[in-house]
C-alpha cells in the first residue's frame, strides 16, 4: 500500500490502514443511523460536509454521483454535518433537512452536535472524505481526503481520488493514492 500521508494534513485522528468507528448520530429524517445498521454494505463513502461552505456547496452533485454510482455496488455515502450551528448558523439542523430535500439526498445527512466523530476520524475541512472498508468485524480506513482535483470545475478534474479508491477496493486491487489534502472551509467549532 502506497502511504502518501505527507499530504494528510490531520494531526490527530485517522491513517489509511486504521480502524474507523462505528457512530450513532441523528439523520435529517429523525431517525438515529449507524454504519452498523448498513449491514450490507462493503464499505462506505463517510464524507464530513455542510450547507455553508462555497467548497461543500461545489461538491454536492459530485457526492450524490458517488452515492448514486457506489451505493448499489455496496459503498453508500454518509454524510456528516460537524459545524457548530451557533457559529455558522445555515448549518442548523433545520436547514440541513432543507438542504436534503433541495437536493434530493438518496444517502444519510447526520448531525455530529458535539463534534465527536469530527474529532475521532480527524476531520478538519468540508468536505473531507474518509472511504471504510469492512474487512470482517473491522471498518478500516482506506482512503483519506478530497473527492477530486479540482473543486471548481468538475469536468477539469484529472484525479478522481474517491472513485479511483472504491474502483480499486471492488475489483481487489491497491489504492494507488491513500491520502490527499482535503481542501475545502474549515469545521467551524464550538466557542469554548
Amino acid at each position: 500500500m502506497l502511504l502518501l500521508g505527507f499530504l494528510y494534513s490531520g494531526a490527530q485522528g485517522y491513517q489509511p490502514g486504521g480502524k474507523a468507528t462505528d457512530f450513532e448520530l441523528t439523520n435529517v429524517d429523525g431517525n438515529t443511523v449507524s454504519l452498523g445498521s448498513m449491514s450490507d454494505a462493503k464499505g462506505y463513502i463517510v464524507v464530513f460536509t455542510c450547507n455553508s461552505c462555497p467548497y461543500s456547496v461545489a461538491y454536492e452533485d459530485r457526492i450524490i454521483a458517488l452515492h448514486n454510482q457506489y451505493a448499489p455496488k455496496g459503498y453508500p455515502v454518509v454524510a456528516i454535518n460537524s459545524n457548530d450551528s451557533l457559529v455558522q448558523v445555515r448549518d442548523s439542523f433545520s436547514a440541513m433537512k432543507q438542504r436534503a430535500i433541495e437536493k434530493q439526498f438518496g444517502f444519510p445527512y447526520l448531525l455530529d452536535t458535539d463534534q465527536k466523530y469530527a474529532n475521532i476520524y480527524g476531520a478538519t475541512r468540508t468536505p473531507h472524505v474518509f472511504v471504510l472498508n469492512r474487512e470482517n468485524n473491522d471498518l478500516v480506513v482506506k482512503y483519506i481526503g478530497a473527492i477530486d482535483n479540482n473543486f471548481e470545475f468538475p469536468d477539469s478534474a484529472t484525479e478522481h481520488y474517491v472513485s479511483e479508491a472504491v474502483e480499486a477496493l471492488l475489483s481487489g486491487k491497491e489504492i494507488i493514492t491513500n491520502a490527499t489534502k482535503a481542501i475545502g472551509c474549515s469545521i467551524k467549532r464550538k466557542k469554548q
